[in-house]
């Protein structure tokens, strides 16, 4: 590899742990029989390695910012939602549908919601606790989850439910399902600093029949790589009208300039940013 400032390169590696950095020269490695060699192939830079590495930090905190306002326009519908149902739904299975009444999931999703009132410190919390012996309505306690429990929740939900809030998706629920899902993988990785630009990730989301979302259809991308996910979020950014959409697409159009590893690394297409609205600003191919 080579190093043209090694003092700048020891002052890197004194900030960002050796082995994390090795994650982002990985791919600069020689393929061999048994995976990679330890050789480097001709060219590779340790300036470019960096400047994947730091690309990859903006890309992390631009995706958890992104998806904050769909975490909460989500918790929001399903809150909503269930209320219609009962105030308490979120508590009892037998309100709730057929997966919440199966094993013991219910139960314990219902013990780590417990614990995180116990822990709480919101006022809505101590309002409920102090007034009512701390039950909360479900269009309240949906405040209380993270992701994960927000997810489960969803799972839990009668398919009435979960038809509604994924229709104002435009989405149907399993779909809706399979997204949360893979967007809490995504949310997780971001939230805990792991390597993002060049996964393959484990969870394949269900996407729409051809034809319904040509929006969507027109990015063509590869779905279990990370620029099929950020166009997911992409995606529900402008059908829950949850904020700005060019957030991604600024960060994305700064992808360092690495000819052994370009943008298709992220499962990006080649003219990604014109290919449709969803990455171009709101506007139309043609526009």
């Amino acid at each position: 590899m080579l190093i043209e400032d090694r003092a700048v390169a020891a002052k890197t590696l004194a900030r960002v742990n050796y082995y994390r950095l090795s994650g982002y020269w990985y791919p600069f490695r020689v393929k061999c029989e048994d995976g990679r060699a330890d050789d480097f192939y001709p060219g590779t830079r340790f300036d470019d390695v960096v400047a994947l590495y730091e690309f990859d930090a903006k890309l992390r905190g631009a995706t958890f910012e992104a998806l904050m306002p769909i975490e909460l326009a989500i918790c929001t519908l399903l809150g909503h939602e269930l209320g219609r149902v009962d105030p308490s739904a979120h508590l009892d299975p037998t309100l709730l549908g057929p997966v919440a009444r199966r094993g013991h999931a219910h139960a314990k999703w219902l013990r780590r919601y417990n614990e995180s009132l116990r822990r709480s410190r919101e006022d809505f919390v101590a309002h409920h606790k102090k007034k009512y012996g701390g039950q909360v309505p479900v269009w309240a306690a949906v405040e209380q989850l993270d992701w994960g429990s927000l997810s489960r929740l969803f799972e839990f939900a009668p398919l009435g439910v979960q038809e509604a809030v994924a229709d104002a998706c435009s989405l149907r629920a399993p779909q809706l399902g399979s997204w949360l899902k893979v967007l809490n993988v995504v949310r997780n990785t971001c939230a805990h600093h792991g390597r993002f630009f060049n996964r393959v990730h484990a969870i394949t989301p269900k996407l729409p029949a051809a034809g319904l979302h040509p929006d969507l259809d027109a990015v063509n991308a590869d779905y279990n790589r990370t620029f099929g996910l950020l166009t997911l979020i992409q995606f529900l950014l402008d059908r829950l009208d949850a904020g700005p959409g060019d957030l991604l697409p600024d960060v994305v159009a700064a992808y360092p300039d690495v000819p052994a590893i370009p943008i298709t690394h992220m499962g990006a297409p080649g003219e990604w940013r014109g290919s449709s609205r969803l990455w171009n600003g709101g506007q139309s191919p043609e526009a």
